[in-house]
């Protein structure tokens, strides 16, 4: 049975930035229903557009640089017992993650999922490369699941977020670019200017169909020959993950040693597939850099580019796959295929993601550890993998329907499992 820390009527949430769209105003609602006392922290006018309940909303209009006192007197004055936010990396976020720990307030942090697109990252303290995870052995989790009956869920066959996210990211955009003027200090978290990150939502949503053909186009022609072929799967330069987690200062620095190892070690009749991220928008020149990568070392009919999109088609065939840290590695486990990540991920264990050269693994790469896979992914399962979406309205009451306890739980999911006390979880079922 789940434990409850304190009263739900005892705690006091304040929310910072969330993921674009309504989750956040909607989960924000389901704790007051519960008793909770919920405050929000706008920083533009999009973080304004998706709060219904002005009364809780606090914008902040000050330069970045007074956030660490104005969030001192804000946690004072309120009360605050519990911080949510969306990704913990962000400079206004890794502030509020500091000085809870020091007051020792819970910090409630959400994240695509893990095992994405079917479920959405719940953990306490941190995610990514700060989670709990990171120190956690397989042998740890392994001991865990002696508390757990979770059976594999099988993901649906269709799940519908991917519009829904460029939708909300375009609208977001657009209030910040045309409603922003009360908050004439706000500074985004990503380099490029708003009106640029509205203009590329704007593009790739209008650009979906012709974007969806060439992709099919580009698989169908890797699936149609023979060649055997090794995967590179990118993330958004952009992305916290990469930024904060990762070796490398730009997408290009790593394409280009994919290339060049390549290059060296693989063997003469193998083929190189770069796929893009799903949100892929061009901010990133990469798809260039590869060309030019791939004609220096000599390899320009070897290797592909193919855009966003499912990868499932491409990871039946492919002889390994390579990452910085995203999270399509672990797609690439599950069917093991053999893995090399260079950033801090999550799942970078070392039963299953290999610590060989990059050279030395295009040429034999070591088969990853299955059976300790499946059970390092079914302990997220039973823990920080929550099913859902942020995005699609079916999604995200599914989402809400097990965070919501999770919250109010006196224990974080890692815990809960270990101490038997972890909430029962609902079976994804094949169609939501």
């Amino acid at each position: 049975m789940t434990t409850i820390a304190t009263p739900p009527s005892s705690r006091v949430f304040l929310f910072l930035q969330g993921p674009h769209g309504p989750f956040f105003d909607a989960l924000g609602a389901m704790l007051r229903q519960a008793g909770g006392i919920v405050w929000r922290v706008g920083f533009n006018a999009g973080d304004r557009a998706f709060w219904r309940d002005r009364a809780s909303y606090i914008p902040f209009r000050s330069p970045v640089e007074a956030w660490p006192a104005a969030l001192e007197r804000l946690v004072a004055e309120k009360g605050i017992t519990d911080i949510v936010l969306y990704g913990d990396t962000r400079p206004v976020h890794a502030v509020a993650v500091a000085q809870a720990r020091e007051r020792g307030l819970r910090v409630h942090v959400f994240e695509e999922g893990y095992l994405r697109p079917y479920w959405v990252t719940y953990e306490r303290g941190g995610s990514n490369g700060n989670s709990r995870l990171m120190d956690m052995t397989v042998a740890r989790m392994r001991a865990a699941l002696a508390h757990g009956e979770l059976e594999q869920p099988q993901a649906p066959a269709r799940w519908g977020d991917m519009r829904q996210h460029i939708f909300y990211g375009a609208l977001y955009h657009a209030h910040v670019m045309l409603r922003n003027g009360g908050y004439r200090h706000f500074r985004p978290h990503r380099d490029l200017p708003v009106t640029r990150e509205f203009r590329l939502y704007l593009r790739r949503l209008l650009w979906m169909p012709a974007h969806a053909l060439e992709r099919a186009l580009a698989t169908w022609r890797i699936r149609r020959d023979a060649f055997p072929y090794h995967l590179v799967l990118l993330q958004l330069e952009h992305d916290s993950s990469f930024r904060a987690h990762s070796p490398f200062a730009s997408l290009t620095e790593f394409v280009e040693l994919c290339v060049r190892d390549f290059a060296r070690g693989a063997p003469r009749h193998h083929h190189l597939v770069v796929k893009a991220h799903p949100l892929e928008d061009g901010r990133a020149a990469v798809r260039a850099a590869l060309a030019r990568a791939a004609a220096a070392h000599g390899v320009a009919d070897r290797v592909h580019y193919v855009r966003g999109g499912k990868l499932a088609r491409l990871l039946a065939e492919a002889r390994s796959a390579v990452t910085v840290n995203s999270t399509a590695g672990q797609q690439a486990l599950w069917r093991g295929v053999p893995v090399k990540a260079f950033g801090r991920a999550v799942y970078a264990k070392p039963e299953f993601v290999s610590d060989q050269p990059l050279a030395a693994f295009f040429a034999s790469a070591r088969r990853p550890d299955t059976r300790a896979y499946r059970e390092y992914r079914r302990y997220l399962l039973e823990t920080s993998q929550v099913p859902g979406g942020f995005y699609a309205s079916a999604s995200r009451r599914q989402l809400l329907r097990h965070v919501v306890d999770m919250m109010l739980a006196a224990e974080d999911p890692y815990d809960a499992l270990e101490r038997g006390t972890a909430a029962p979880r609902q079976q994804l079922r094949a169609v939501i």
